[in-house]
């Protein structure tokens, strides 16, 4: 069952949705009612109604901490209930919310903890856990990704 479950979640992705190649080289911007910033540590930590846009990328949640090293993001880290986020591919839009999410900005890799919800045009995964490879449209869940949940997956119906 649990090989079943893993070849529904690869093809729920489909065909390849790549995320938009300039979203990467695009600057991270974030709003929020407020920030502790500790230059020294390389740690930013964003609170209240945080909206974070990379190119395509929106993402919103509750709080969210930013990791630097000299100068340059390496990962953020948000929490919500739940964490949203929305990213253009060139194949449509990706959606995903979740009560914890890490994005590794090198690798471009999502990983969404609690409830996660992963959508793509009517197809939905649902698992405690998924890891969506933003770049080259990589999806794992439940097990897969290290979860302790089954995944739910709904696929739109062919001819749709």
């Amino acid at each position: 069952m649990f090989r079943v479950s893993l070849l529904i979640a690869l093809l729920l992705v489909g065909p390849p949705t790549r995320a938009l190649e300039s979203d990467k080289e695009q600057p991270i911007e974030l709003v929020a009612d407020s920030v502790d910033i500790d230059e020294a540590k390389g740690v930013s930590i964003y609170k209240g109604d945080v909206d974070l846009r990379q190119g395509s990328m929106h993402l919103r949640a509750d709080v969210v901490t930013v990791y630097q090293v000299d100068r340059k993001t390496t990962r953020v880290v948000a929490e919500g209930r739940p964490v949203k986020f929305k990213q253009q591919a060139a194949e449509g839009p990706v959606e995903g919310e979740a009560r914890h999410v890490e994005y590794e900005v090198d690798s471009e890799n999502l990983t969404m903890d609690g409830d996660a919800l992963l959508v793509k045009g009517e197809d939905r995964m649902r698992s405690d856990r998924i890891v969506y490879d933003r770049v080259r449209s990589i999806v794992k869940a439940g097990a897969a990704a290290a979860g302790k949940q089954r995944v739910r997956i709904s696929i739109e119906a062919p001819g749709k």
